[in-house]
């Protein structure tokens, strides 16, 4: 299955069970991930796991 027709699935899933509520957290995550993989490596890291 391809990322797209994942993406796809998921948002026909909230609009057929009406979980709108789930965009935002799925957003949050989403963003979270992405800021612990780019900063990774980087200066910042210690600050962010600090965090957790």
């Amino acid at each position: 299955m391809n990322r797209s027709r994942v993406i796809f699935e998921y948002l026909r899933f909230l609009k057929q069970e009406k979980r709108y509520w789930l965009i935002p957290v799925v957003v949050f995550l989403v963003l979270l991930g992405l800021l612990v993989v780019l900063f990774e490596g980087s200066a910042v890291a210690p600050f962010i796991y600090t965090i957790f």
